[in-house]
């Protein structure tokens, strides 16, 4: 519930790719992401996150459509910035396109997008997408030449990466908050609608959900795991009472 004269209600978007990992492992249709999908729907998300990554290691192109005919909730479709996945992009047009870093050898997106150093490579990426109508995310490091480049380039959204405050503790973790905080408040200022994400947990989500500015949450790995022990129901309403809480 937002808070009159307070910050507005901040979003969560859940990102299904690991329980098509788990599919994946054994092989055939179960567990489902569609069926993921859905009970974030019925427990309140406000979105649903998937990576099609080159290899198809865990969401499948058939499960983008299928995503999309079980839930009116907006699809955040992340993607390399490549033509197969523009093709793609622009074939199933989701709400919106997040173009993320992608190397075949990494578990998952490890660090944030160059947008400085490959402007001339997004500059006709972002153009095509937004002609589409999709509205498109960079997932980017908290820096203020990143927020610079996603300024020139036109993305309507910035999705800062939260791994180094994830994984750092004490002061080092301070630091890092700050540095999230006054990217989000950058973008903001520039009319860059500002998300952020990665190593979001219950222990750790309450500050970063604090800063007025950001938007939107994007949180996948945490809190599948969880639900293998309380339920993807339980673990989505608690993280979404843990943001409610910090706003």
């Amino acid at each position: 519930m937002t808070v009159p004269g307070g910050p507005p209600r901040l979003r969560l978007g859940v990102n299904i790719d690991h329980v098509a990992t788990v599919r994946n492992a054994r092989g055939g249709d179960h567990p489902d992401p569609v069926r993921a999908a859905e009970i974030v729907a019925s427990v309140g998300g406000d979105g649903i996150t998937a990576h099609l990554r080159e290899d198809r290691r865990h969401i499948r192109d058939d499960d983008i459509a299928r995503i999309q005919a079980a839930t009116d909730l907006p699809l955040n479709f992340e993607m390399a910035a490549t033509e197969e996945m523009v093709a793609f992009a622009l074939k199933h047009r989701p709400h919106a396109a997040c173009i993320v870093p992608e190397r075949r050898e990494e578990r998952t997106t490890e660090g944030g997008l160059d947008a400085a150093g490959q402007h001339n490579r997004l500059a006709p990426i972002i153009t095509r997408l937004g002609e589409a109508g999709i509205r498109v995310s960079l997932f980017i490091a908290p820096e203020a030449r990143q927020i610079e480049a996603a300024i020139r380039l036109g993305a309507p959204v910035v999705e800062l990466h939260t791994g180094e405050y994830a994984h750092a503790t004490g002061a080092a973790r301070a630091v890092e908050l700050k540095r999230i905080a006054d990217m989000a408040a950058l973008a903001a200022r520039n009319g860059i609608e500002p998300h952020a994400g990665h190593g979001l947990t219950y222990d750790n989500v309450q500050p970063i959900a604090a800063i007025p500015q950001l938007a939107e949450l994007n949180i996948g790995h945490y809190l599948i795991g969880e639900a293998i022990f309380t339920g993807l129901a339980d673990a989505v309403r608690r993280m979404r009472e843990l943001m409610d809480l910090a706003r």
